[in-house]
Protein backbone atom coordinates (compact mmCIF):
# COMPACT_ATOMS: atom_id res chain seq x y z
CA UNK A 1 0.00 0.00 0.00
CA UNK A 2 2.72 2.22 1.06
CA UNK A 3 4.75 1.63 -2.72
CA UNK A 4 1.68 2.31 -4.27
CA UNK A 5 1.19 5.38 -2.40
CA UNK A 6 4.44 6.85 -3.36
CA UNK A 7 3.66 6.24 -7.23
CA UNK A 8 0.93 7.86 -7.09
CA UNK A 9 2.93 10.97 -5.29
CA UNK A 10 5.26 10.55 -8.14
CA UNK A 11 3.15 10.88 -10.58
CA UNK A 12 1.36 13.97 -9.25
CA UNK A 13 4.84 15.71 -8.02
CA UNK A 14 6.45 15.09 -11.94
CA UNK A 15 5.44 17.60 -14.14
CA UNK A 16 5.69 15.29 -17.11
CA UNK A 17 3.78 12.74 -15.59
CA UNK A 18 1.31 15.09 -14.53
CA UNK A 19 0.71 16.49 -17.82
CA UNK A 20 0.10 13.56 -19.04
CA UNK A 21 -2.38 12.36 -16.44
CA UNK A 22 -4.46 15.49 -16.83
CA UNK A 23 -4.30 15.40 -20.78
CA UNK A 24 -5.90 12.16 -20.39
CA UNK A 25 -8.37 13.32 -18.07
CA UNK A 26 -9.31 16.43 -19.80
CA UNK A 27 -9.68 14.20 -23.73
CA UNK A 28 -12.42 11.91 -21.79
CA UNK A 29 -14.57 14.77 -20.39
CA UNK A 30 -14.30 16.17 -23.71
CA UNK A 31 -15.66 13.05 -25.17
CA UNK A 32 -18.45 12.13 -22.45
CA UNK A 33 -19.70 16.14 -23.76
CA UNK A 34 -19.74 15.10 -27.04
CA UNK A 35 -21.71 11.92 -25.87
CA UNK A 36 -24.37 14.23 -24.41
CA UNK A 37 -24.75 16.06 -28.02
CA UNK A 38 -27.90 14.22 -29.60
CA UNK A 39 -28.23 14.46 -33.47
CA UNK A 40 -31.83 16.55 -35.05
CA UNK A 41 -35.24 14.39 -35.05
CA UNK A 42 -34.64 12.03 -32.48
CA UNK A 43 -38.27 10.48 -30.80
CA UNK A 44 -36.87 9.55 -26.83
CA UNK A 45 -39.54 7.28 -25.80
CA UNK A 46 -39.40 5.19 -28.83
CA UNK A 47 -35.61 5.07 -28.83
CA UNK A 48 -35.68 4.03 -24.96
CA UNK A 49 -38.16 0.91 -26.00
CA UNK A 50 -35.93 0.26 -29.19
CA UNK A 51 -32.24 -0.17 -26.94
CA UNK A 52 -33.78 -1.73 -24.26
CA UNK A 53 -34.97 -4.75 -26.57
CA UNK A 54 -32.21 -4.95 -28.88
CA UNK A 55 -28.94 -6.83 -28.38
CA UNK A 56 -27.42 -5.49 -31.72
CA UNK A 57 -27.75 -2.28 -30.59
CA UNK A 58 -26.39 -2.58 -27.00
CA UNK A 59 -23.25 -4.31 -28.24
CA UNK A 60 -22.62 -0.93 -30.66
CA UNK A 61 -23.77 0.67 -27.55
CA UNK A 62 -20.41 -0.27 -25.78
CA UNK A 63 -17.71 0.39 -29.03
CA UNK A 64 -19.21 3.43 -29.15
CA UNK A 65 -18.37 4.42 -25.50
CA UNK A 66 -22.25 4.95 -24.83
CA UNK A 67 -22.64 7.23 -27.99
CA UNK A 68 -25.79 4.93 -29.09
CA UNK A 69 -27.96 5.66 -25.52
CA UNK A 70 -28.94 9.20 -26.43
CA UNK A 71 -28.09 8.99 -30.39
CA UNK A 72 -25.15 11.74 -30.01
CA UNK A 73 -23.41 12.91 -32.98
CA UNK A 74 -20.54 10.50 -32.07
CA UNK A 75 -22.74 7.33 -32.29
CA UNK A 76 -20.50 5.39 -34.50
CA UNK A 77 -17.58 5.69 -31.80
CA UNK A 78 -14.33 4.10 -32.82
CA UNK A 79 -16.35 0.91 -34.37
CA UNK A 80 -15.21 2.50 -38.23
CA UNK A 81 -11.46 2.65 -36.75
CA UNK A 82 -11.49 -0.39 -35.18
CA UNK A 83 -12.47 -1.73 -38.48
CA UNK A 84 -10.52 -0.41 -40.91
CA UNK A 85 -7.49 -1.60 -38.32
CA UNK A 86 -8.67 -4.99 -38.52
CA UNK A 87 -9.10 -5.19 -42.22
CA UNK A 88 -6.03 -3.70 -42.51
CA UNK A 89 -4.28 -6.21 -40.81
CA UNK A 90 -5.65 -8.94 -42.58
CA UNK A 91 -4.76 -7.58 -45.93
CA UNK A 92 -1.63 -7.93 -44.66
CA UNK A 93 -2.12 -11.71 -45.39
CA UNK A 94 -3.10 -10.90 -48.56
CA UNK A 95 -1.16 -8.13 -50.36
CA UNK A 96 2.88 -8.61 -49.63
CA UNK A 97 3.37 -4.93 -50.34
CA UNK A 98 1.30 -4.22 -47.09
CA UNK A 99 3.10 -6.87 -44.88
CA UNK A 100 6.60 -5.48 -45.77
CA UNK A 101 5.27 -1.86 -44.90
CA UNK A 102 4.08 -3.17 -41.82
CA UNK A 103 6.70 -5.77 -40.66
CA UNK A 104 9.78 -4.74 -42.47
CA UNK A 105 9.99 -0.99 -42.78
CA UNK A 106 10.05 -0.03 -39.11
CA UNK A 107 8.81 3.05 -37.34
CA UNK A 108 8.09 4.87 -41.27
CA UNK A 109 6.10 1.69 -42.10
CA UNK A 110 3.89 1.91 -38.88
CA UNK A 111 3.10 5.53 -39.53
CA UNK A 112 2.33 4.44 -43.27
CA UNK A 113 0.02 1.83 -42.18
CA UNK A 114 -1.76 4.12 -39.38
CA UNK A 115 -2.44 6.56 -42.45
CA UNK A 116 -4.15 3.88 -44.58
CA UNK A 117 -5.85 2.76 -41.64
CA UNK A 118 -7.10 6.65 -41.25
CA UNK A 119 -8.07 6.87 -44.95
CA UNK A 120 -10.46 3.29 -44.66
CA UNK A 121 -12.23 4.46 -41.86
CA UNK A 122 -14.01 7.60 -43.94
CA UNK A 123 -15.86 5.17 -46.04
CA UNK A 124 -16.41 2.84 -43.46
CA UNK A 125 -18.07 5.35 -40.93
CA UNK A 126 -20.09 6.48 -44.21
CA UNK A 127 -21.00 2.66 -44.87
CA UNK A 128 -21.84 1.89 -41.11
CA UNK A 129 -23.18 5.56 -40.35
CA UNK A 130 -25.95 5.44 -43.12
CA UNK A 131 -27.16 1.95 -42.08
CA UNK A 132 -27.11 2.69 -38.80
CA UNK A 133 -29.62 5.96 -39.52
CA UNK A 134 -31.55 3.77 -41.92
CA UNK A 135 -32.62 1.27 -39.50
CA UNK A 136 -33.15 3.85 -36.81
CA UNK A 137 -35.55 5.97 -39.26
CA UNK A 138 -37.13 2.35 -40.13
CA UNK A 139 -38.11 2.16 -36.42
CA UNK A 140 -39.63 5.64 -36.06
CA UNK A 141 -36.76 6.56 -33.98
CA UNK A 142 -35.89 9.25 -36.45
CA UNK A 143 -39.13 11.11 -37.49
CA UNK A 144 -40.15 14.21 -40.12
CA UNK A 145 -36.64 13.99 -41.72
CA UNK A 146 -36.10 16.10 -45.06
CA UNK A 147 -33.38 14.58 -47.70
CA UNK A 148 -30.99 17.51 -46.21
CA UNK A 149 -31.70 16.29 -42.65
CA UNK A 150 -30.62 12.88 -43.66
CA UNK A 151 -27.73 13.91 -45.57
CA UNK A 152 -26.89 16.33 -42.44
CA UNK A 153 -26.54 13.19 -39.99
CA UNK A 154 -24.82 11.58 -42.20
CA UNK A 155 -21.94 13.89 -42.28
CA UNK A 156 -22.65 14.50 -38.73
CA UNK A 157 -21.98 10.82 -37.78
CA UNK A 158 -19.20 10.81 -39.90
CA UNK A 159 -17.38 13.46 -38.63
CA UNK A 160 -18.33 12.80 -34.82
CA UNK A 161 -16.14 9.25 -35.63
CA UNK A 162 -13.12 11.00 -37.35
CA UNK A 163 -13.03 13.24 -34.03
CA UNK A 164 -13.35 10.53 -31.54
CA UNK A 165 -10.20 8.60 -33.62
CA UNK A 166 -8.22 11.46 -33.66
CA UNK A 167 -8.84 12.05 -29.54
CA UNK A 168 -7.88 8.38 -29.33
CA UNK A 169 -4.82 9.15 -31.42
CA UNK A 170 -4.20 12.72 -29.20
CA UNK A 171 -4.96 10.28 -25.89
CA UNK A 172 -1.74 8.10 -27.14
CA UNK A 173 0.88 10.22 -28.03
CA UNK A 174 0.38 13.06 -25.42
CA UNK A 175 -1.04 10.78 -22.63
CA UNK A 176 -0.56 7.37 -21.04
CA UNK A 177 -1.80 3.90 -23.06
CA UNK A 178 -3.95 3.58 -25.71
CA UNK A 179 -6.34 6.05 -26.40
CA UNK A 180 -8.82 4.13 -28.11
CA UNK A 181 -8.67 1.55 -25.59
CA UNK A 182 -9.15 4.29 -22.94
CA UNK A 183 -12.11 5.86 -24.74
CA UNK A 184 -14.18 2.12 -25.06
CA UNK A 185 -13.11 1.79 -21.14
CA UNK A 186 -14.87 5.55 -19.97
CA UNK A 187 -17.71 4.41 -22.07
CA UNK A 188 -18.61 1.46 -19.97
CA UNK A 189 -17.69 2.94 -16.70
CA UNK A 190 -20.15 5.35 -17.89
CA UNK A 191 -22.66 2.91 -18.33
CA UNK A 192 -22.09 1.61 -14.53
CA UNK A 193 -24.49 4.32 -13.06
CA UNK A 194 -27.66 3.36 -14.85
CA UNK A 195 -26.67 -0.35 -14.14
CA UNK A 196 -26.86 -0.31 -10.49
CA UNK A 197 -29.86 1.62 -10.33
CA UNK A 198 -31.57 -0.52 -12.72
CA UNK A 199 -30.29 -3.46 -9.97
CA UNK A 200 -31.54 -1.45 -7.20
CA UNK A 201 -35.00 -0.65 -9.09
CA UNK A 202 -35.02 -4.70 -9.18
CA UNK A 203 -33.72 -5.83 -6.08
CA UNK A 204 -35.54 -8.78 -4.61
CA UNK A 205 -34.94 -9.71 -1.19
CA UNK A 206 -35.41 -13.18 -1.81
CA UNK A 207 -32.43 -13.82 -4.32
CA UNK A 208 -30.08 -12.41 -1.85
CA UNK A 209 -28.39 -15.89 -2.13
CA UNK A 210 -28.31 -15.54 -5.99
CA UNK A 211 -26.73 -12.42 -5.93
CA UNK A 212 -24.04 -13.42 -3.79
CA UNK A 213 -23.13 -15.89 -6.58
CA UNK A 214 -23.06 -13.50 -9.23
CA UNK A 215 -20.72 -11.26 -7.07
CA UNK A 216 -18.52 -14.38 -6.54
CA UNK A 217 -18.59 -15.54 -9.98
CA UNK A 218 -17.62 -11.84 -11.21
CA UNK A 219 -14.56 -11.84 -9.40
CA UNK A 220 -13.57 -14.92 -10.62
CA UNK A 221 -14.15 -14.05 -14.02
CA UNK A 222 -12.03 -10.63 -13.11
CA UNK A 223 -9.08 -12.81 -11.51
CA UNK A 224 -9.51 -15.37 -14.43
CA UNK A 225 -8.67 -12.40 -17.17
CA UNK A 226 -6.33 -10.99 -15.31
CA UNK A 227 -4.48 -14.17 -15.06
CA UNK A 228 -4.64 -15.17 -18.67
CA UNK A 229 -3.60 -11.46 -19.63
CA UNK A 230 -0.90 -11.60 -18.02
CA UNK A 231 0.18 -15.33 -18.60
CA UNK A 232 3.39 -15.88 -20.54
CA UNK A 233 5.21 -18.87 -22.03
CA UNK A 234 8.46 -18.06 -21.82
CA UNK A 235 11.26 -19.73 -24.75
CA UNK A 236 14.69 -19.55 -23.92
CA UNK A 237 17.32 -17.98 -26.28
CA UNK A 238 20.92 -17.59 -26.33
CA UNK A 239 23.37 -15.12 -28.08
CA UNK A 240 26.20 -16.58 -29.76
CA UNK A 241 29.33 -15.36 -28.84
CA UNK A 242 31.67 -12.87 -31.21
CA UNK A 243 34.75 -11.73 -31.94
CA UNK A 244 35.58 -8.64 -32.70
CA UNK A 245 38.98 -7.52 -32.50
CA UNK A 246 40.58 -8.17 -29.09
CA UNK A 247 37.02 -8.30 -27.11
CA UNK A 248 34.67 -10.54 -27.15
CA UNK A 249 30.64 -9.68 -27.47
CA UNK A 250 27.55 -11.59 -27.08
CA UNK A 251 27.37 -15.27 -25.13
CA UNK A 252 24.42 -13.54 -23.27
CA UNK A 253 20.90 -15.76 -22.57
CA UNK A 254 17.54 -13.99 -22.15
CA UNK A 255 13.83 -15.51 -23.43
CA UNK A 256 10.50 -14.95 -25.78
CA UNK A 257 7.78 -14.06 -24.34
CA UNK A 258 4.46 -15.32 -26.00
CA UNK A 259 1.67 -14.84 -24.68
CA UNK A 260 -1.11 -16.88 -24.11
CA UNK A 261 -3.99 -14.56 -25.25
CA UNK A 262 -2.16 -12.98 -28.22
CA UNK A 263 -5.60 -11.84 -29.72
CA UNK A 264 -6.95 -10.20 -27.12
CA UNK A 265 -10.41 -9.25 -26.95
CA UNK A 266 -10.32 -9.04 -30.74
CA UNK A 267 -12.02 -12.74 -31.62
CA UNK A 268 -14.82 -11.67 -29.59
CA UNK A 269 -15.50 -8.54 -31.95
CA UNK A 270 -16.11 -10.61 -34.96
CA UNK A 271 -17.29 -13.23 -33.76
CA UNK A 272 -20.37 -10.80 -32.56
CA UNK A 273 -19.49 -9.20 -36.09
CA UNK A 274 -21.44 -12.13 -38.02
CA UNK A 275 -23.50 -13.32 -35.34
CA UNK A 276 -25.26 -9.76 -34.54
CA UNK A 277 -25.33 -9.69 -38.99
CA UNK A 278 -28.54 -11.43 -38.97
CA UNK A 279 -30.38 -9.69 -36.26
CA UNK A 280 -29.53 -6.09 -38.36
CA UNK A 281 -30.66 -7.51 -40.99
CA UNK A 282 -34.00 -8.53 -39.08
CA UNK A 283 -34.56 -5.44 -37.91
CA UNK A 284 -34.18 -3.47 -40.94
CA UNK A 285 -36.63 -6.16 -43.04
CA UNK A 286 -39.25 -5.52 -39.95
CA UNK A 287 -40.34 -2.21 -42.01
CA UNK A 288 -42.00 -4.25 -44.27
CA UNK A 289 -45.87 -5.54 -44.69
CA UNK A 290 -44.94 -8.58 -47.33
CA UNK A 291 -46.14 -11.65 -44.42
CA UNK A 292 -43.21 -13.66 -46.22
CA UNK A 293 -40.58 -10.69 -45.40
CA UNK A 294 -41.79 -10.30 -41.74
CA UNK A 295 -41.72 -13.96 -41.27
CA UNK A 296 -37.92 -14.29 -41.91
CA UNK A 297 -37.51 -10.84 -40.05
CA UNK A 298 -38.89 -12.69 -37.28
CA UNK A 299 -36.73 -15.42 -37.29
CA UNK A 300 -33.63 -13.65 -37.83
CA UNK A 301 -34.42 -11.33 -34.67
CA UNK A 302 -35.22 -14.31 -32.06
CA UNK A 303 -31.47 -14.97 -33.21
CA UNK A 304 -30.37 -13.34 -29.95
CA UNK A 305 -28.90 -14.18 -26.68
CA UNK A 306 -31.20 -16.34 -25.51
CA UNK A 307 -30.83 -19.15 -27.96
CA UNK A 308 -28.74 -21.76 -27.00
CA UNK A 309 -27.79 -22.23 -30.60
CA UNK A 310 -25.99 -18.73 -30.24
CA UNK A 311 -24.44 -19.63 -27.31
CA UNK A 312 -22.51 -22.56 -29.04
CA UNK A 313 -22.26 -20.71 -32.09
CA UNK A 314 -20.23 -17.94 -30.32
CA UNK A 315 -18.34 -19.80 -28.50
CA UNK A 316 -16.93 -21.61 -31.85
CA UNK A 317 -16.28 -18.28 -33.94
CA UNK A 318 -14.85 -16.51 -30.82
CA UNK A 319 -12.51 -20.40 -30.54
CA UNK A 320 -11.51 -19.71 -34.44
CA UNK A 321 -11.00 -16.35 -34.59
CA UNK A 322 -8.56 -16.59 -31.60
CA UNK A 323 -6.41 -18.93 -34.11
CA UNK A 324 -7.04 -16.91 -36.79
CA UNK A 325 -5.74 -13.46 -35.66
CA UNK A 326 -2.83 -14.74 -33.88
CA UNK A 327 -1.80 -16.65 -36.97
CA UNK A 328 -2.21 -13.07 -39.02
CA UNK A 329 -0.35 -11.05 -36.31
CA UNK A 330 2.29 -12.82 -35.08
CA UNK A 331 4.91 -14.71 -37.68
CA UNK A 332 7.02 -17.20 -36.54
CA UNK A 333 8.69 -17.30 -39.26
CA UNK A 334 10.17 -13.60 -39.35
CA UNK A 335 11.15 -13.82 -35.60
CA UNK A 336 12.87 -16.84 -36.85
CA UNK A 337 14.57 -15.00 -39.15
CA UNK A 338 14.92 -12.07 -37.24
CA UNK A 339 16.66 -14.13 -34.52
CA UNK A 340 19.42 -15.93 -37.05
CA UNK A 341 20.31 -12.66 -38.16
CA UNK A 342 20.73 -11.55 -34.88
CA UNK A 343 23.49 -14.51 -33.79
CA UNK A 344 20.76 -15.80 -31.58
CA UNK A 345 19.27 -19.15 -31.37
CA UNK A 346 16.84 -21.76 -29.23
CA UNK A 347 19.30 -24.24 -27.51
CA UNK A 348 18.59 -27.53 -28.68
CA UNK A 349 16.90 -26.19 -31.87
CA UNK A 350 18.12 -25.62 -35.43
CA UNK A 351 18.30 -22.18 -36.65
CA UNK A 352 16.18 -21.47 -39.57
CA UNK A 353 13.46 -23.15 -40.44
CA UNK A 354 13.52 -25.90 -37.74
CA UNK A 355 13.22 -22.94 -35.31
CA UNK A 356 9.61 -21.10 -37.01
CA UNK A 357 7.99 -24.83 -36.85
CA UNK A 358 8.97 -25.29 -33.02
CA UNK A 359 7.79 -21.58 -32.34
CA UNK A 360 4.62 -22.36 -34.29
CA UNK A 361 3.96 -25.61 -32.41
CA UNK A 362 4.76 -23.78 -29.44
CA UNK A 363 2.30 -20.96 -30.11
CA UNK A 364 -0.67 -23.37 -31.25
CA UNK A 365 -0.20 -25.36 -28.12
CA UNK A 366 -0.74 -22.12 -25.71
CA UNK A 367 -2.88 -20.44 -28.29
CA UNK A 368 -5.42 -23.39 -27.23
CA UNK A 369 -5.68 -22.04 -23.85
CA UNK A 370 -6.51 -18.41 -24.67
CA UNK A 371 -9.13 -19.38 -27.22
CA UNK A 372 -11.43 -21.35 -24.59
CA UNK A 373 -10.91 -19.20 -22.33
CA UNK A 374 -12.34 -16.31 -24.60
CA UNK A 375 -14.81 -18.17 -25.82
CA UNK A 376 -15.93 -18.97 -22.08
CA UNK A 377 -15.95 -15.32 -21.62
CA UNK A 378 -17.76 -14.63 -24.32
CA UNK A 379 -20.38 -17.23 -23.36
CA UNK A 380 -20.61 -16.68 -19.71
CA UNK A 381 -23.24 -13.92 -19.43
CA UNK A 382 -25.54 -16.53 -21.57
CA UNK A 383 -24.61 -19.66 -19.27
CA UNK A 384 -25.60 -17.35 -16.01
CA UNK A 385 -28.89 -16.19 -17.59
CA UNK A 386 -29.68 -19.33 -18.15
CA UNK A 387 -28.93 -21.05 -15.03
CA UNK A 388 -30.77 -18.35 -12.77
CA UNK A 389 -33.31 -16.18 -15.44
CA UNK A 390 -31.83 -13.08 -14.29
CA UNK A 391 -31.21 -10.53 -17.16
CA UNK A 392 -30.94 -7.66 -14.97
CA UNK A 393 -27.22 -8.50 -13.56
CA UNK A 394 -25.97 -10.43 -16.92
CA UNK A 395 -22.00 -10.98 -16.58
CA UNK A 396 -21.07 -8.37 -19.82
CA UNK A 397 -17.95 -10.82 -20.20
CA UNK A 398 -16.81 -8.98 -23.37
CA UNK A 399 -17.26 -5.36 -21.08
CA UNK A 400 -15.67 -7.13 -18.31
CA UNK A 401 -12.26 -8.49 -20.57
CA UNK A 402 -11.91 -4.89 -22.22
CA UNK A 403 -11.70 -2.90 -18.54
CA UNK A 404 -9.47 -5.73 -16.98
CA UNK A 405 -7.41 -5.52 -20.09
CA UNK A 406 -7.55 -1.42 -20.38
CA UNK A 407 -6.42 -1.35 -17.05
CA UNK A 408 -3.57 -3.48 -16.76
CA UNK A 409 -2.12 -1.52 -19.52
CA UNK A 410 -2.83 1.22 -17.86
CA UNK A 411 -0.73 0.51 -15.03
CA UNK A 412 2.03 -1.28 -17.20
CA UNK A 413 2.42 2.16 -19.18
CA UNK A 414 2.16 4.47 -15.66
CA UNK A 415 4.85 1.70 -14.11
CA UNK A 416 7.21 2.59 -17.57
CA UNK A 417 6.89 5.96 -17.21
CA UNK A 418 7.76 5.92 -13.64
CA UNK A 419 11.39 3.63 -13.61
CA UNK A 420 12.13 5.41 -16.49
CA UNK A 421 12.26 8.98 -14.64
CA UNK A 422 13.93 7.07 -11.45
CA UNK A 423 16.39 6.22 -13.59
Amino acid sequence: MQNFLNKMKLVWTDTTLRKRVLFVFFALIVFRLFSAIPIPGIDTIQLNRFLSNNQFFGILNIFSGGGLTNLSIIMLGVGPYITSSIIMQLLTIMVPALKKIYHEEGEAGRKKFSQYSRLLTVPLAAIQGFALLAILESQNILVNLTVFDRVTNLIIVIAGSMLLMWIGELVSEFGIGNGVSLIIFAGIVAQLPSTISQFLFTFDVSQIPLYLVFAVVGLLVIAGIVLVTEAERPIPVTYAKRVRGMKMYGGGSTYLPLRVNQAGVIPIIFALSILLFPQMIGTFLSRFDNAIIAKISSVLISFTQTSILYAVLYFILVFLFTYFYTAVTFDPEALSTNLQKNGAFIPGIRPGASTSEYISKVLTRITLLGAVFLGFVAVLPLIMQYLTGITTLALGGTSILIVVSVVLDLIKKINAQISMREY
